[in-house]
């Protein structure tokens, strides 16, 4: 009896040995699952921190990329990893890489006989070959924008086998790299160290990191946005500050004219135009002239037609000569698809005559003050002439021609670019040449001054709210009395 009670209380005994086991099993589980957690929280701190770093050094595209495959690498514990991102021809090529990353097709044979360092002979390649989006695992996932983790790549018949056993493809992971629907490419690491595996715990570990690093890349592509946007800031200020130094600063006071000047770019630096050039034998040289374009490569055309003009207007009393030899100054310096019009007059208020050439440009208002009838008449000159860098020198001498008229005291000249006739108003109607007259007129008897006033007050009140669309410049001419 005593026999029959020991042996039921060693079995009962050992029945509750075998739960405790149990219990102790999961412990263990729990516990290097915990840890196992705690490394791959560690793993994404880790690269949090190497892609702060990485911004905060201000590196280029190229240098943050090349960081990016270290970091991954670091990180998982792969062997080697590649970015590869989408080109626009709708391929992937590889952009970034760090170990012996295998090539996405087999190497043929006359490269698998090169000679040289392994590793930077097979970035060349990677570097070099592009292969459709959708082929392969980097071009699914690029289609899909969906990772995959082929954790025995060795086994999967899709995978290219290389002859060269250091290219032998054990594991691999493949992640997008996207921030909100902005795709930036595609990350791979292949072969974990020791011989292992990469798990799907490994997988969501790259998941995240893709996630941060694409991130990065965002960032990254803000902060240079913001730094191309400061230094075209500060190029266009520099670009103004030579501008607005290049237009005349002071007001040329000559005996017998009356003469206002405005010029408003539309952006930070525009593509007007006007000079007052004072000419040999008291004569006086006025240019209106407006290039094509806006911006910078506008704003320094104009400079180098200002330059210019200066050295050559008082070689010439006539103002086509003095366009003819601009216009061959300027062959060698006008980009292709630029080209400025202008209108240049010479006033000789001695002879009392205005002498103009028009290389393509608006042309002039001339207002007279008809004395027997005691108003005013206004008519706008034609002459014959092309833009400047838009002919070689014997078409443009050919087409372009002088016109002058009597410019007699009472007599105004207005010079303007297509900036004040076709400012637009809310219906996208022109304020017109038409409408530039009627003010002349009306305002004939004021100075110069105030008919300029008068012009920008009835060009303001016809666009009200609408957006100045073009520079405007404007240069109005009175003929007074020498003691007025």
């Amino acid at each position: 009896m005593v026999w029959f009670i020991l042996i039921g209380l060693v079995a009962g005994a050992s029945l509750m040995l075998l739960p405790l086991a149990r219990m102790r099993r999961e412990a263990d589980r729990l516990e290097e699952l915990n840890q196992k957690l705690a490394q791959d929280r560690q793993r994404l701190v880790d690269f949090m921190h190497l892609m702060t770093e990485a911004l905060g050094e201000g590196l280029s595209r190229e240098e943050l990329h090349q960081r990016i495959v270290h970091a991954s690498i670091l990180c998982t514990g792969a062997l080697s990893a590649c970015i590869f991102e989408k080109t626009g021809r709708d391929t992937m090529r590889a952009i970034a890489v760090e170990g012996l990353f295998p090539p996405h097709r087999p190497l043929g044979a006359a490269m698998q006989g090169r000679t040289g360092t392994r590793a930077k002979f097979i970035e060349q390649v990677l570097k070099a070959e592009e292969f459709p989006v959708g082929e392969g695992v980097v071009g699914r996932v690029a289609r899909s924008q969906r990772g995959e983790l082929l954790a025995d790549a060795a086994s999967d018949p899709r995978m290219v086998k290389h002859d060269d056993s250091a290219l032998a493809v054990r594991s691999v992971i493949v992640v997008p790299l996207t921030f909100r629907e902005h795709f930036f490419g595609v990350l791979a690491v292949t072969n974990p160290a020791g011989d292992q595996f990469f798990t799907g715990e490994d997988f969501t570990l790259m998941q995240s990191l893709a996630e941060q690093a694409a991130l990065a890349l965002h960032h990254a592509e803000f902060l240079h946005l913001q730094i191309q946007r400061k230094q075209l800031d500060l190029d266009l200020s520099i670009a103004r500050g030579i501008q607005q130094m290049l237009l005349p600063r002071e007001r040329v006071c000559v005996p017998g004219l009356d003469i206002d000047a405005r010029y408003t770019p539309a952006q930070r630096v525009g593509g007007d135009l006007y000079d007052i050039i004072t000419l040999p034998e008291g004569r006086l040289g006025i240019a209106v002239a407006d290039v094509s374009g806006k911006g910078i490569p506008a704003s320094l055309l104009m400079a180098i037609s200002r330059t210019n003009l200066r050295q050559i207007a008082p070689r010439h009393p006539s103002p086509a000569a003095a366009l003819t030899e601009l216009n061959r100054t300027l062959a060698s310096d006008i980009q292709s698809g630029l080209y400025v019009t202008m209108l240049y007059a010479i006033i000789d208020v001695v002879a009392d005559k205005v002498t103009i050439a028009r290389a393509g440009h608006e042309l002039p208002l001339l207002v007279r003050r008809d004395a027997t009838q005691g108003g005013a008449g206004a008519q706008f000159v034609g002459s014959e002439g092309m833009a400047l860098g838009l002919a070689p020198d014997e078409l443009f001498a050919g087409a372009i021609n002088d016109r002058t008229e009597p410019f007699a005291v009472g007599d105004l000249l207005v010079l303007y670019t297509d900036g004040v006739t076709e400012a637009p108003n809310d219906l996208s109607k022109e304020f017109s040449g038409a409408r530039l007259a009627d003010v002349v007129r009306h305002s004939h008897a004021g100075s110069a001054k105030s008919i300029n006033d008068a012009i920008m007050e009835q060009v303001q009140r016809f666009t009200g709210d609408t957006p100045q669309r073009d520079d405007f410049t404007l240069v109005s001419v009175k003929r007074v009395g020498v003691d007025s």
